[in-house]
């Protein structure tokens, strides 16, 4: 089939991507000319694994191009992915006038039948506003509007696009729902749940899947806060909650917090959503709360160690991104806890894999950046594990510990097992 995919970050990339590597041909298309000169290159605009791969073997196929050009890409496609931002307003509610200046542009230059797809994630009752939008704009639209939010993770968004846990489709119409079946017939199998619903339904069972995840973690750390209080051992606690069947070990790892472009976005828009409806979703903003809680709980073991004054000490920071196999810094716990450390005049040197570039755009000078582990450390007061990279997990800390000044470790993801730390010379803090 002939498909466009409108705007081209991580969904619209990825979904472009795969979808030329499944035989589609496909147009990706951005207003950002600068972005599309560097994927003409052959070069991706962000850290995503295996995606270059598959950009460049379907670039070479000739299934995969880029444009700048939206009436081309419309007008040349079948079937329309909308992807693109839909960024946090000041009240927390989604922005969605990137949703609707594609939704007009498909109005103005689609001449005969297509689907259009909200691929972003976007609050319950959009779809509906599209195709009003287009019946507006063009009274003879030939459009079906669809839902089909996307259930990425950056690190593994290539795999998930290809090996997905469902394929949820939100339509009006059986034709639409044939075309999507005919969209995702390569990865479609016998086990795999291809969920059609209505609108609504599909856009909020993004929300509802993205607020759960977020809720276990913010769950997990407030009771990593209690065993804190009172003696308990986290890593056990979680152990045992895991073992039930009911409740599944994932998303159930203490640490300080999530950040990313998902969860905290999608959150707030959902709490903003129902507050336009008169509903006040406590749950959900108390997520958040405990959220933002969780970034500075390692700054109260720092001072617990230290004292108030950081002014002479220098604290190394192992991890930037939000997670690993990402260089996304969109609300990142690292970029909290390194501001607290700046606001008490301390020393701060920072290391990651491959976010250092986007975190010395932000804070210069004010920062040492190491380019490996052992000069991360030298004449350290302390360590701060933030992200779990696999890097950091195989650490020989008797032979980094020589050239620290005091040898301290704060786990921010209980990657370690303390009594191996300790053995090493370490003072040990987890979470």
């Amino acid at each position: 089939m002939n498909i466009s995919c409108i705007g081209t970050g991580y969904v619209g990339l990825v979904t472009g991507a795969c979808l030329a590597d499944l035989g589609h041909n496909v147009i990706c298309c951005d207003i950002d000319g600068k972005k599309i000169n560097t994927l003409q290159q052959g070069k991706i605009p962000f850290y995503e694994p295996s995606l270059k791969d598959v950009v460049e073997r379907t670039v070479r196929k000739g299934k995969l191009t880029f444009t700048t050009d939206i009436q081309k890409a419309i007008e040349n496609s079948e079937v329309i992915f909308n992807c693109v931002g839909t960024p946090s307003a000041q009240d927390g509610s989604a922005d969605l006038q990137y949703v609707f200046a594609i939704t007009e542009a498909v109005a103005r230059y689609a001449q005969n039948y297509k689907v259009l797809l909200n691929k972003s994630t976007v609050p319950p009752g959009t779809a509906r506003r599209v195709q009003h939008l287009l019946k507006e704009k063009n009274p003879h639209s030939p459009v079906d509007v669809v839902s089909n939010p996307e259930f990425l993770k950056e690190g593994s968004a290539v795999h998930d696009f290809t090996h997905p846990d469902k394929i949820v489709v939100g339509a009006q119409s059986e034709k639409a729902f044939q075309i999507l079946r005919e969209v995702y017939s390569g990865f479609i199998r016998p086990y795999l749940n291809l969920l059609e619903t209505d609108w609504e339904t599909a856009e909020i069972l993004k929300y509802a899947n993205n607020s759960f995840l977020a809720t276990k973690i913010s769950f997990i750390n407030e009771i990593a806060n209690i065993c804190d209080k009172v003696g308990g051992d986290i890593k056990t606690v979680t152990k045992g909650l895991g073992m039930d069947y009911r409740i599944n070990p994932k998303f159930l790892n203490a640490g300080v917090g999530f950040g990313g472009s998902c969860f905290p976005k999608d959150l707030r828009a959902l709490i903003a959503a129902a507050k336009d409806q008169g509903y006040d979703a406590k749950l959900l903003q108390e997520v958040l709360s405990l959220n933002e809680r969780q970034k500075k709980i390692i700054l109260q073991k720092i001072e617990q160690h230290f004292g108030k004054n950081l002014q002479y000490h220098t604290f190394t920071v192992w991890g930037l991104s939000f997670k690993p196999k990402t260089d996304d810094l969109r609300e990142a716990p690292s970029l909290v806890i390194i501001d607290l450390l700046l606001q008490r005049k301390a020393s701060v040197c920072v290391y990651d894999s491959v976010a250092m570039d986007l975190v010395k755009a932000i804070y210069g000078g004010k920062l040492s950046y190491a380019s490996s582990l052992e000069q991360s450390i030298t004449e350290s007061s302390a360590i701060i594990l933030v992200t779990e990279w696999d890097e950091f997990r195989n650490v020989n800390f008797s032979e980094l510990g020589k050239n620290m000044k005091e040898k301290v470790i704060f786990d921010g993801r209980n990657i370690y097992e303390s009594d191996q730390v300790r053995k090493a010379g370490f003072i040990y803090y987890g979470m």
